[in-house]
């Protein structure tokens, strides 16, 4: 991966943008057991992060949104990084991956799950409800919309409120797979979106 955007230094940073700073490092993404860096050994921001620095009230706004999805959401920890992992698949993002793998086994996901995953198909979930959220997952990242039939599922499944968090967190992650890809250099693994079969095909 050729770095594209250079990391900025704590001691760089104007006063707009250590805002910013502080509220990635300083918020509840720093709280307790730490799954994957967010800065490198010398503090300058990892993965989608720096460029949040590019625009702070963007960037503020960004983070915030990512911040709500994470801790704040009415999905359980396991439909929510399964989720995110799904996406991380589609866009053949390996930070999100490493890094959400990683919040994964905090949370209960197995290798063999992840392993699913990681390749676009749905794991044989024992939870109805998981297996439902993430077939809604996997229409919203590959067909973009949900028929009415997926619509009445979703809601009866994780409800209004869980709808809305999993279409702004499959947004949200597409958004910074995006970022990393024109900042940070990714270059898409071999899981990315147009090689993945439609998820009706996996059990």
């Amino acid at each position: 991966m050729t770095v594209r955007l250079a990391g900025l230094l704590p001691g760089e940073l104007d006063e707009q943008q250590a805002e910013v700073y502080s509220a990635i490092t300083g918020g509840r993404r720093s709280a307790g057991r730490q799954s994957f860096a967010l800065a490198d050994e010398d503090g300058r921001l990892r993965g989608p992060f720096n460029a949040m620095l590019l625009s702070p009230p963007v960037g503020l706004a960004v983070q915030a949104v990512g911040s709500a999805v994470r801790y704040d959401s009415a999905l359980t920890d396991r439909v929510r990084e399964m989720a995110i992992l799904a996406v991380a698949a589609h866009w053949g993002s390996t930070f999100e991956r490493e890094a959400h793998e990683a919040v994964g086994r905090t949370c209960g996901l197995s290798d063999r799950e992840m392993a699913a995953l990681r390749v676009g198909a749905v794991p044989a979930l024992a939870d109805p409800a998981e297996r439902t959220a993430l077939r809604i997952t996997h229409a919203l990242i590959l067909a973009g919309e949900l028929t009415d039939e997926e619509y009445d599922e979703a809601v009866l499944t994780v409800g209004a409120r869980g709808l809305f968090e999993l279409t702004t967190l499959v947004g949200y992650y597409g958004m910074l797979a995006l970022q990393l890809r024109v900042f940070a250099g990714e270059q898409p693994s071999a899981g990315q979106a147009t090689a993945l079969p439609h998820p009706e095909t996996h059990s």
